[in-house]
């Protein structure tokens, strides 16, 4: 039953306005339900995402910091600025072989930057992965509780739907429901895990998904305030 609620939810295009809002009966017995949606609402992952945060701040903001970096040497060399660094292709024949690549000291210098970038993030995102695979696994069930208690009888995926009335969408019930079934995560990843499957990685690049359009949406409602000050 699990893993009906747990196939990739997440359609082209969240409809963000819906994300916070009231849940009310579901429609004819049918509704629907955003699984990444409810895990990266929960107030489990939540927590224990911004527990990683301050337990790394030092290596997020080397990152931050390393990643500046590797910017600035690409656009030293992009003199055009549209990102695909033709100015590289010595030979004119309209492709960037490695030869052409490795030729240039700040490329050279970028890939390095990229690779400390990827292995100081990797302890990060293992943990996240290991609090997204634990807060999934309790999603089912709290889905699972919602559908029994609303009564609903066909849950729809959120790619078959262009139009659903208010209610329609149980995300917010089952985010609830998840909190209350899963207060917290662990964030201490066990040594030698790894996840099973690509499931729970697109499941994380999902969440994360989620996650990053919950923060646009919260700075673009902050802009206006702070232009009013």
């Amino acid at each position: 039953m699990m893993k009906t609620f747990l196939k990739p939810a997440l359609a082209a295009g969240i409809a963000l306005a819906a994300l916070s809002a009231p849940a009310a009966a579901q429609v004819n017995g049918m509704a629907m339900m955003r699984a990444p949606v409810a895990i990266a609402q929960s107030q489990a992952l939540l927590n224990a995402f911004q527990a990683i945060d301050t337990a790394n701040a030092a290596q997020i903001t080397q990152i931050g910091q390393l990643a500046q970096q590797r910017a600035q040497l690409l656009q030293a060399i992009d003199t055009n600025g549209n990102g695909q660094l033709e100015e590289l292709d010595t030979n004119g024949d309209g492709n960037l072989d490695q030869a052409e690549q490795t030729a240039n000291p700040s490329v050279t210098q970028a890939a390095g930057l990229e690779q400390q970038i990827n292995t100081l993030q990797q302890p990060i995102q293992l943990a996240q992965l290991y609090v997204v695979t634990q807060v999934a696994e309790q999603a089912g069930p709290a889905a699972q509780q919602v559908v029994t208690e609303r009564n609903v009888s066909v849950l729809i995926e959120p790619e078959a739907v262009r139009y659903a009335a208010q209610g329609f969408d149980i995300t917010p019930l089952v985010v609830t429901a998840l909190n209350t079934r899963f207060p917290t995560a662990q964030t201490t990843v066990p040594a030698g895990w790894q996840p099973t499957d690509e499931g729970a990685i697109n499941l994380y690049q999902q969440v994360l998904q989620v996650l990053q359009a919950l923060a646009a949406r919260q700075q673009a409602a902050a802009a206006p305030a702070a232009e009013g000050r």
